[in-house]
């Protein structure tokens, strides 16, 4: 046991786990078509209001979008936390979740690059944010064949930690933690051709303050790094859930073309912003994606213009 671990061992997280167990158990109790809408009206009703989750969305979508007026806003933020308590549901369910998508994959011109890429043993990065339900894309590829692998960040409760893993798992494998060791695996793994599955829209520790909805926002640049490094293919790849609030949309977008990391991340926050703006009720609006820091930084600077692209 790690000394975090030691340190996350406290009875209030005790007591968190507890419910998280409860929750996840009685949810997973019910048949799917039942779990999945009811997990969204709890949470959007009952825990993210609770938790202070609604009142966070309500603040990013002002930041964000100040033109909605105020009650547009509330739904937005209600609409959002629907979609992540649907989400956590739907990935715990594992293969009766990834089931119902059996045979598919993701449209678009991004998986015919990503074959290519496959075939050529080239490593590929898909990209995605907290929008709609990324594990879907995740799970499919894997069905079908694809070496996914996911670098996640680990729960600061280690009893939660246990089975979010165990069902992350479930949708695909290998998993690597944030840390020392779980960086030297992803390495060996993007290195032999593999395909690995990250999110990039959460506020890092370091970055560079790029543009997301207009606003000067800190951007991590690892993403681009990494795939300038190992000469890694980069796809931008969504699922969108549809208005039955049980199936969903999977798509790619063209693979981004190499050039400055911060000319592709850049793209990667136009990308992921547009999915925003056609859907903005599917976004994790509560997370802090915007920071004093950030506010106070001014206007960000532009991107550098690309080099000459590299192959795709």
């Amino acid at each position: 046991m790690t000394a975090t671990e030691r340190r996350g061992k406290t009875v209030a997280n005790w007591l968190v786990n507890l419910i998280a167990r409860a929750f996840t158990g009685a949810m997973l109790a019910l048949p799917y078509r039942w779990r999945v809408p009811l997990a969204g009206w709890l949470m959007s009703r009952v825990l993210g209001p609770l938790a202070g989750y609604n009142r966070r969305a309500r603040a990013s979508l002002a930041l964000a979008m100040p033109e909605l007026p105020e009650a547009e806003r509330r739904r937005l933020a209600r609409a959002s936390l629907d979609s992540a308590g649907r989400a956590v549901i739907e990935s715990y369910s594992g293969p009766e979740f990834l089931s119902r998508f059996e045979g598919r994959l993701p449209e678009g011109p991004g998986m015919e690059a990503l074959a290519q890429a496959q075939a050529e043993g080239r490593p590929v990065i898909i990209v995605s944010g907290h929008i709609g339900n990324y594990d879907v894309c995740r799970g499919t590829l894997a069905r079908a064949g694809y070496p996914i692998g996911a670098l996640y960040r680990p729960a600061s409760n280690p009893w939660v930690n246990t089975h979010y893993v165990r069902a992350m798992a479930q949708i695909s494998a290998p998993l690597f933690a944030r840390g020392r060791q779980g960086l030297g695996e992803m390495l060996r793994f993007l290195r032999g051709g593999g395909v690995l599955a990250l999110l990039f829209d959460q506020h890092p520790p370091s970055g560079a303050m790029l543009r997301f909805f207009g606003r000067p926002t800190l951007t991590t640049l690892s993403v681009a790094e990494l795939a300038l490094k190992y000469d890694a293919l980069v796809v931008p790849i969504y699922a969108l859930r549809r208005p039955d609030g049980l199936g969903f949309d999977l798509f790619t977008e063209a693979p981004v073309p190499h050039s400055t990391p911060e000319a592709m991340m850049q793209a990667l926050n136009d990308s992921l912003e547009r999915q925003i703006r056609a859907h903005p009720g599917q976004w994790l609006w509560a997370h802090r994606r915007w920071r004093a820091d950030d506010a106070l930084a001014g206007d960000a600077t532009p991107p550098a213009p690309p080099a000459s692209p590299q192959r795709l």
